[in-house]
């Protein structure tokens, strides 16, 4: 039997050619337990397990159909997370709200805004003519001209700009 590695650590999966019938994956996990699967050159394939000190000795055999093959790889695959869309959808919007001479928070700092605690928005960068300052601090302060980058839901940042136009 020819057998080549995919990786070089014992952990991860060996391939393994079995003349006439297919090819055998196996898998020897971090807790110690022997998987494999073959899939026979006809498309079937079976889960197999087998005993530690012997890995030819299989202990339970399972015959996986292409749909159970696929529901099962479905199942391996790690499932990507995204943190603003999942089961419950929340709406986030993103503005620029400007700083106008009649703001009274022109000249003041980030933290006199209490905006992320009274609106539930957050200001996660500031715009002036000379750069961007991304994640600004609460001692940051605020000049005529600048320009918030605001993003919270239609409401909260609503409320953001109220606040920094003074209403």
């Amino acid at each position: 039997m020819d057998s080549e590695y995919f990786m070089d650590a014992q952990a991860h999966p060996t391939k393994t050619t079995l003349p006439g019938i297919g090819i055998r994956y196996d898998l020897v996990t971090e807790s110690g337990k022997h998987v494999s699967v073959v899939v026979h050159n006809d498309g079937r394939r079976f889960l197999g397990f087998h005993k530690p000190e012997d890995d030819d000795e299989c202990q339970a055999s399972v015959p996986l159909g292409p749909s159970d093959a696929a529901a099962l790889a479905q199942l391996l695959l790690p499932e990507r997370i995204d943190p603003v869309r999942g089961e419950i959808e929340i709406d986030l919007v993103t503005e620029h709200i400007p700083v106008t001479a009649r703001s009274p928070y022109s000249g003041r700092t980030l933290g006199d805004t209490q905006a992320r605690s009274r609106t539930g928005a957050s200001i996660v960068a500031v715009l002036r003519r000379t750069g961007a300052t991304p994640s600004p601090t609460p001692d940051f302060r605020f000049a005529t001209g600048d320009t918030l980058v605001v993003v919270g839901t239609r409401e909260g940042v609503d409320a953001v700009a109220d606040l920094i136009a003074g209403g």
